[in-house]
């Protein structure tokens, strides 16, 4: 999960998460999905700001691209939080045995 501050324009919120994806793609990972769930407001300040553009990538990748990954976003002036965790293989299954059909039906135009 990344959050971004809410007041970049559009243009850099996207070059944000392209750099982020950009980077696990250069390195050999996959990105399975880029969840843009918006503007929301914090509970609390958060570096002086009350409202983030959240954006969550579920992504493949070897640990030391996802190291390489935390530490880009740690060092990213426009990101204000972000969080890198490993899904249960469980979890990670079940998203994959998910996606496996709806990629099936895109293929045949439904």
């Amino acid at each position: 999960m990344i959050i971004l501050d809410a007041g970049l324009e559009e243009e850099a919120t996207r070059s944000a998460v392209d750099r982020a994806t950009g980077l696990i793609e250069s390195r050999g990972g996959t990105v399975g999905s880029v969840d843009r769930w918006g503007r929301r407001r914090f509970a609390y300040e958060l570096k002086h700001k009350w409202e983030g553009y959240y954006v969550v990538l579920r992504a493949e990748a070897e640990p030391s691209v996802m190291t390489e990954l935390d530490r880009a976003l740690f060092l990213a002036d426009e990101v204000l939080r972000h969080k890198v965790i490993r899904l249960p293989d469980d979890v990670a299954a079940a998203a994959s045995r998910a996606a496996a059909p709806a990629a099936g039906t895109e293929a045949n135009g439904a």
